[in-house]
Order: structure tokens, then C-alpha cells, then sequence
């Protein structure tokens, strides 16, 4: 399960305008003499360490809307909410922010650090629980303005079941295919539980949003789906993830309860088996990546127990 990875097609700091590359450099006062593209992630736009003549380093986004227009906004949403972070959390301070109407640029803090390893290992797992915790307790209750409330971002991420019951695929997991109608009841479950939080969560955690620091602590970047949640809302991520490549997510979520962590699980897995089978939206690798954790996280949730199955002719039947 190694392969399983965000990996869109990225531009570089070389292909940004010479106007842009003036305006990060009056950020950081000097000038850009290196930098290098990071893989992970599925935004168009720049990922770059850089490195400047005096041996300064800062972390460039840099995304158009000619490139692409929801790129650009969710650029817009992560520099809304970094800037507004408490100093004590564990994440990449902005240094600075512009946006021309074409370009919307971060230039942030850069982490030494590296993606945990995938599979998950023992000791990272273990830092990654512990910095969302951590991270929980700092941003309970919330200490940023402007973020919306989990369930208002995800209400069409979880109508996924209802979809796949509407127009059913013959290639649906046949314990999914009776059942859509609970799965679905159990994602507006979900819903409901997400409107009752007032932590800042950081709402896509992965492997590929972390960071190892040299000292085995955790750093959580890219914050464009911050959303006021239930503080496990990211553990449960976090589980999620690990479930992918094939480590027990279960074991994060001791003291989480089981029925509320399982609603939301199901609202996410039918998310990825809908949007797997859609037409690419342009973004090269997307819906392999939705595919492979759909396929990952269906046995999870059938592991679960959601519910029976429906009756033959009832709601949820493919052929209702």
C-alpha cells in the first residue's frame, strides 16, 4: 500500500513570474538563489523550499487561478486560517501573503522535517496522536475567526451513499450495495455529530500533511480545510490514514465513541466511493488516489458493524 499518495502535477518556483519571485523576496529581504519542489498534493501550484543568498529558508505556495480557480481559493482559506494560528501550535508560521487578483502566494516558516513513513511505524504514529491532541487542546475553543463548522463543509462530501444508490455501479463492494440506504442514514448521523464541536481541526490530515521533525516531533501543515469540529475529528483522520496502508486505525481511538466515530467514517468512505467514479476534475491522479482509500476503508467500516442490510426491494437496494 505504499503507492497510495497524493500526487498531483506540480509548476515550480522557475515557471512563477518575475513579479512574483520580486514579491517573495521583499518578504524574506533577500534573494532566492535555490530552490527545490516537493512532491505530495494536488494543487497545480509551487511547493518549493527555498534558500536565499544569505542562507535564509522559507516554504513557497504559490498557485494562479489560471492554473486553477479552487486551487487559488483554498490558498486564500489556508492563509486565512495560518495567520491566525496561536504561537504554541505545531505549525508552519506564515511570513507572509499576497494575493493580485491572479496569484495568491504564501511564504512560510520551513520545517525541517520529512512525510512519517508509510506503512506507519510505531514511533511516528505515536507522535502524530500526540501532536493532534496536543493540537486539539490548543485550538479548544476555537482562537480563529472565519472557520466554518465541519458539517456545513462536508454536507455534499457525505451524500455520497444517497449518489451511489441513485446511479449504483456494478462494481460496488456487494456489502456496500445492500446497505447504501443505512450507510447513508449513518454518513447524516455523522453530520450531526461534526455540528457539535467547537475545536479547530485541521480536517485532512494524512501522511502527506505531516511532518517528522529531526526530533521525532510532529509538525501538521497545509490548513485550506480547517473547520470547527469534535476535538477527534483529526485522530480519526489520523485512523483513517493508517487504515489505508494497512496499520491498525483502530487502536487511536480508545475513549472515542464508537458509534459517532463510525457515522463519520461512513460519511467519508462513501465520499471516496462516489467521487472515485466520477470524471477526473482535471487534476491528474485524484480519483485513483479517492479509489484506493474507498477501497482500503470499506472493511474497516464493514468491521465496524454500521448495520444489517436492507430488505430486498426497500431503501438502500440498488434496484429500488
Amino acid at each position: 500500500m505504499t503507492t497510495i499518495r497524493a500526487a498531483g502535477v506540480r509548476i515550480g518556483w522557475h515557471d512563477l513570474p518575475v513579479a512574483v519571485h520580486g514579491r517573495v523576496e521583499d518578504v524574506l529581504g533577500d534573494r532566492v538563489v535555490a530552490a527545490e519542489s516537493q512532491r505530495g498534493g494536488f494543487s497545480p501550484g509551487t511547493a518549493d523550499r527555498v534558500r536565499t543568498a544569505t542562507g535564509g529558508r522559507a516554504f513557497v505556495k504559490a498557485v494562479s487561478t489560471a492554473l486553477n480557480v479552487t486551487s487559488a481559493e483554498m490558498a486564500r482559506r489556508e492563509a486565512h486560517v495560518t495567520r491566525q494560528m496561536p504561537g504554541d501550535a505545531p505549525v508552519p508560521r506564515l511570513l507572509g501573503y499576497f494575493d493580485d487578483g491572479e496569484w495568491v502566494v504564501l511564504v512560510l516558516e520551513d520545517i525541517a522535517g520529512r512525510h512519517p513513513r508509510t506503512p506507519w511505524v510505531e514511533d511516528e504514529t505515536d507522535a502524530a496522536a500526540t501532536a493532534l491532541r496536543d493540537l486539539a487542546g490548543t485550538l479548544t475553543p476555537s482562537r480563529i475567526s472565519g472557520v466554518p463548522q465541519a458539517a456545513d463543509v462536508l454536507a455534499d462530501h457525505f451524500a455520497g451513499w444517497a449518489a451511489l444508490a441513485d446511479d449504483p455501479t456494478e462494481d460496488l463492494d456487494p456489502w456496500a450495495a445492500v446497505r447504501l440506504g443505512e450507510l447513508h442514514a449513518a454518513a447524516m448521523r455523522g453530520l450531526t455529530v461534526l455540528r457539535t464541536g467547537e475545536t479547530v481541526a485541521h480536517g485532512d490530515i494524512r501522511a502527506d500533511n505531516l511532518l517528522v521533525r529531526p526530533d521525532g516531533a510532529i509538525t501538521v501543515v497545509d490548513w485550506p480545510w480547517a473547520c470547527l469540529a469534535p476535538e477527534w475529528l483529526d485522530t480519526l483522520l489520523l485512523a483513517m490514514n493508517i487504515t489505508v496502508y494497512g496499520g491498525p486505525g483502530d487502536l487511536l481511538l480508545t475513549g472515542v465513541d464508537h458509534a459517532q466515530a463510525t457515522d463519520v467514517l461512513a460519511g467519508f468512505t462513501g465520499y471516496f466511493m462516489h467521487r472515485s467514479r466520477l470524471p477526473s476534475p482535471g487534476i491528474p491522479h485524484v480519483r485513483e488516489f479517492q479509489r484506493a482509500q474507498a477501497d482500503a476503508l470499506l472493511p474497516w467500516l464493514a468491521a465496524r458493524q454500521v448495520g444489517p442490510p436492507a430488505h430486498p426491494g426497500g431503501p438502500g437496494n440498488p434496484g429500488h
